[in-house]
């Protein structure tokens, strides 16, 4: 069986919406990073046994949270050893506005999935962009590179749109069918 982890900061409750999401997709373990950005030494195991890892972060400033953040240079004992390489990464992000600057923060996921040495997945979706289209499509942000939702600034997690859940449902499955595909 493949063993796969979300490892992910929410701010507000709509970053964790997603990660449950993709963990029903996936079939896999949630990893919070805490409030301090922090992990504890079992999420670390987690995250070193792990054959695929989802890294998730709400798009704050343009950029992932800065617990992520501290997350991610914490992830340096990983990388020197070159512990996660070859493992399969992906990643998503919500943030309030339709565009948001998201893509930037999926680019800083892929770029410290690429420092890994890892394989990166992108979504396998095409994007919900006929004039038919609705808000609650798969896929209705329209990205590639990963999951992406977007929730208004004053909507509580509960709000998230159901479409924007099952695209984060369905990327799950095919980071996990690309995961279990690669490990043979």
């Amino acid at each position: 069986m493949t063993n796969i982890a979300v490892v992910f900061h929410s701010g507000y409750g709509h970053t964790l919406r997603m990660a449950q999401a993709i963990a029903e997709g996936a079939g896999a373990q949630l990893v919070a990073v805490d409030a301090d950005g922090n992990l504890s030494d079992s999420d670390w195991a987690t995250l070193n046994a792990a054959d695929a890892i989802i890294m998730g972060s709400p798009t704050y400033m343009g950029t992932v949270s800065w617990q992520f953040k501290k997350f991610a240079d914490a992830s340096s004992k990983a990388w020197f050893t070159q512990a996660w390489k070859d493992k399969v990464f992906a990643g998503f992000t919500n943030s309030a506005t339709m565009n948001g600057d998201k893509l930037s923060t999926l680019h800083y996921l892929f770029t410290l999935a690429m420092q890994h040495s890892g394989i990166w997945v992108g979504t396998g979706m095409m994007p919900s962009n006929s004039k038919a289209a609705q808000r609650n499509d798969i896929n209705f942000v329209g990205s590639f590179s990963g999951a992406m939702a977007q929730s208004p600034s004053d909507s509580s997690p509960d709000e998230m749109l159901p479409g924007d859940l099952e695209t984060a449902r369905l990327f799950g499955q095919r980071v996990a069918a690309v995961a279990t595909k690669l490990r043979g």
